[in-house]
């Protein structure tokens, strides 16, 4: 009887880490290749597994990409709430925040989230909405950090300003507009920054953002 608990037990774990590889894998495929582009047949080639195992994970591909897209969500999460705890100031926060994005979606060369908005609306949706809550505690945490380390200017409406920086966070995203031709998704990111920040500084934060602007440039 102990001996077929050991056995379940490990069968279990090997389970659970057997659905995990598939997920990291996937995740590497979906982001380097896109969502489209990637079939379970790659996948399992990949691997070096049958496609049938996957299937014992993931019913379809949907459910995996369901699953890659919420599991990178929390592991982005969970890496910004580490940045904001250890960051200096709000301005560096959100350079370091960018470059942990950016290093987690490969610059997003794939233009994961375009296609995934595309083939998969019903997950984008729900990512969106995900995404949104997330950033907008977040921002407006770092917003009034800023303000009460006289960074950022002392009327602003955090919470408005907040609302306006996921907007334009997601627009820099619209290749309709930013075409993918003229401007990588690394300027586009790294320049909204810039912009965003500008508008909100105090002298005081300006000198820090121009100072961290020009160290990061040289």
């Amino acid at each position: 009887m102990e001996t077929f608990f050991v056995f379940k037990v490990s069968m279990s774990i090997f389970a659970r880490n057997m659905r995990e590889n598939i997920i990291h894998k996937a995740a590497d495929l979906f982001i380097t290749l896109g969502f489209k582009s990637v079939t379970m047949d790659d996948i399992a080639k990949e691997m070096g597994i049958s496609k049938k195992t996957i299937y014992v994970h993931f019913s379809n591909k949907t459910k995996l990409v369901e699953a890659v897209t919420f599991g990178l969500f929390e592991t982005i999460c969970d890496g910004i709430d580490g940045i904001c705890d250890e960051s200096n100031n709000p301005i560096e926060e959100l350079y370091d925040i960018k470059m942990f994005v950016m290093h987690h979606l490969k610059n997003e060369k794939s233009s994961p989230q375009f296609q995934l908005k595309k083939y998969y609306p019903q997950i984008y949706d729900v990512l969106k909405q995900k995404q949104f809550g997330k950033m907008h505690e977040s921002v407006k945490e770092s917003l009034q950090k800023g303000v009460n380390t006289t960074l950022f200017r002392p009327k602003i409406n955090v919470d408005f300003i907040s609302r306006m920086y996921f907007n334009g966070m997601t627009g820099i995203k619209d290749h309709s507009i930013f075409p993918q031709e003229t401007y990588t998704m690394d300027y586009l990111m790294e320049s909204y920054l810039e912009y965003h920040l500008r508008a909100i500084v105090t002298e005081k934060g300006l000198q820090i953002l121009n100072k961290f602007i020009t160290s990061n440039q040289s």
